[in-house]
């Protein structure tokens, strides 16, 4: 189909975007890649009556590395994500994530920040910025205020974002040197979206794992942090029954939906599996 009519503004600041979502209120949409957005319009399942173009916005393509902390502007395409030496040294599983997102030619186009903000459970980057507890940086009438990724996500497309918000950044620790990192994803085919994935982060000192963080995509109305997972796997020596029963611990808080890519309980089982996978790639990598 053709999306409805509308009418396309690009403004070069934050300032301006803000000043433009406040007066066009509520018909109005921003745009970023718009892999997510342009699906919907065509099938007239957002019929916005104003287009906000966050091409020109100065800002939102830096990435800066800061000694331990890393933030990245929201317009960062997945392609830059996978290109950038100095991210793929500061944190590998960014990279890892980045090249399971669809296909080559979304990837020169989608954006960090239209991945994580607009609430589709079904999106790669949210569960992996949990993992990382990341924090959002948000722009708004209001002002700037910060959250946490863990805390962003209220059900599917319902995000923590007010009236008139964009995200601007998303900024998180760098992983401790020498840590392992996985994101194992099952998916049907290429391109497609997860039928269950995990992220995985460990650091491991002295032959134990002495920090955790697991988080999961598509398995849920939200991605989900894991944090008995987690819990279970810290202060372990990652031995077969601990591995085991995080794995259960992270599959028993799903709640995945019925649908073509399997029913429910095949896709809990399938949680477990892909941490169980994950963990063990984090933890030869990390060694």
């Amino acid at each position: 189909m053709i999306p409805g009519s509308f009418e396309y503004h690009r403004p070069g600041s934050v300032g301006e975007t803000v000043e433009l979502l406040a007066r066009l209120g509520e018909e109005s949409r921003v745009i970023a890649g718009g892999h997510s957005l342009i699906p919907m319009m065509k099938l007239r399942l957002a019929v916005p009556e104003h287009l906000i173009d966050l091409q020109s916005v100065e800002g939102l393509k830096d990435i800066a590395i800061d000694g331990g902390d890393i933030t990245i502007g929201a317009m960062v395409t997945q392609h830059e994500l996978i290109e950038s030496e100095a991210l793929a040294a500061a944190c590998p599983i960014l990279r890892e994530t980045s090249k399971q997102i669809a296909d080559p030619q979304i990837r020169y186009c989608g954006t960090l920040g239209g991945n994580v903000a607009n609430g589709d459970p079904g999106n790669d980057m949210p569960a992996l910025m949990q993992a990382l507890d990341a924090d959002y940086l948000l722009a708004g009438p209001e002002g700037t205020r910060s959250i946490k990724a863990r805390d962003f996500y209220e059900a599917a497309y319902f995000t923590a974002l007010n009236e008139g918000e964009i995200l601007t950044a998303v900024r998180f620790a760098a992983p401790s040197a020498g840590h392992g990192w996985a994101y194992e994803k099952q998916k049907r085919k290429i391109g497609d979206y997860a039928t269950a994935a995990a992220a995985v982060l460990l650091t491991l000192s002295g032959g134990a794992c002495s920090a955790a963080s697991v988080a999961l995509t598509n398995v849920a109305d939200t991605p989900l942090f894991a944090e008995e997972a987690s819990t279970i796997l810290s202060g372990s020596s990652l031995d077969a029954d601990t591995v085991e029963r995080a794995a259960k611990a992270a599959a028993a808080i799903t709640d995945p939906a019925e649908d073509g890519r399997g029913p429910v309980e095949f896709r809990r089982h399938l949680t477990a599996v892909m941490v169980r996978r994950a963990v063990a790639t984090a933890q030869t990598r990390a060694a």
